[in-house]
């Protein structure tokens, strides 16, 4: 019996971040070694925001794989490819489109949300609304066992599972019900204490140099009511803080849960030594990115080989489809 087979995409966006390494890249990087598994560019779900601005999808594209690659999704174990470049996905949708209730697509918790949180753009168009449509033929016409998810996107999976369950009802079982992979997603905000994202300009990139770490680290939002040098601080509150525990050794995140409190130590002390850590940590990746864009020639083949390779499954997978379909 072979491997079990799990897939996952990312919209590009550009240069990932620290939020991306944290909540879903380590994560693939270990799922390599234990599955099958599939990772795409979801460069048709970028449209479904981003319709009126697309003329930089394609480098975003780029600068998204050299990361992937810098911190280890590997093309001789994994698949990469880009969506787009396998049209299939497409015609499952279409056909997933004719049998999903409307309900199912209104009542989707994050469609209510984004319509009401992001007032900058026009979300009433079909795309939007459909994209779980989309991202359901995304995952079972690879016949995944497994998706990767975070607790807050279990409810775009179940609704995966029900469009899944109806196909397989209405015509012949031939999708395996997608199970999830919980992930814990370390809690890593934005250096203003948003969610860490480039929309809101508060990120620290994998990318980032030396300067630019050491300078968005002096600029994080502390515990706020330590305005003076000589207030004392509460450490679990403090953003500076939950980055310690993932950069800093034992030694000094027992010493800052020690001395913050007491005022011992000061913010600005307190941000220098973090951007130390940060820097040491981040060094070989910046190194590794590095030899990757020497070899940009590279990238391309990666993409144009995994996308023959994932194509070839899609097409095997629509066969099937259209059999029991009977078109």
């Amino acid at each position: 019996m072979g491997k079990e087979r799990v897939i996952s995409g990312m919209r590009p966006s550009g240069k990932l971040h620290l939020g991306h390494l944290f909540g879903a890249l380590f994560n693939w990087k270990n799922l390599q070694k234990e599955y099958d598994c599939l990772f795409f560019v979801a460069d048709w779900h970028a449209l479904t925001s981003e319709y009126e601005n697309t003329k930089g999808i394609k480098e975003d594209i780029i600068e998204m794989i050299v990361d992937w690659l810098t911190i280890g999704i590997d093309p001789e174990k994994s698949i990469l490819f880009i969506q787009s470049h396998v049209p299939e996905h497409a015609e499952l949708h279409l056909l997933l489109s004719m049998i999903t209730p409307l309900a199912w697509l209104t009542r989707n918790p994050t469609y209510k949300e984004q319509q009401s949180e992001i007032t900058n753009k026009d979300l009433s168009t079909y795309g939007f609304l459909g994209y779980p449509v989309l991202q359901s033929a995304d995952i079972i016409i690879y016949k995944s066992n497994k998706v990767p998810v975070g607790l807050d996107q279990l409810p775009h999976l179940e609704l995966c599972r029900e469009i899944t369950r109806r196909f397989n009802f209405l015509y012949k079982k031939i999708f395996p019900i997608p199970e999830p992979i919980l992930t814990d997603i370390p809690k890593l905000l934005g250096i203003d204490n948003r969610k860490m994202s480039k929309s809101y300009g508060n990120a620290i990139y994998l990318s980032d140099t030396k300067d630019e770490v050491t300078k968005k680290v002096s600029q994080m939002i502390t515990d706020p009511k330590r305005a003076r040098r000589n207030d004392p601080g509460n450490p679990y509150i403090c953003n500076v803080f939950s980055f310690h525990k993932l950069f800093s050794t034992k030694d000094e995140i027992m010493e800052i849960e020690k001395e913050c409190p007491v005022a011992g130590i000061g913010c600005v002390e307190c941000k220098k030594k973090l951007a130390q850590n940060l820097n040491v940590y981040l060094e070989p990746l910046r190194e590794k990115r590095a030899q990757i864009l020497s070899q940009i020639k590279r990238l391309y083949e990666i993409l144009n080989y995994g996308s023959k390779k994932a194509r070839e499954i899609a097409k095997s997978t629509m066969e099937e489809v259209r059999d029991a379909v009977k078109i």
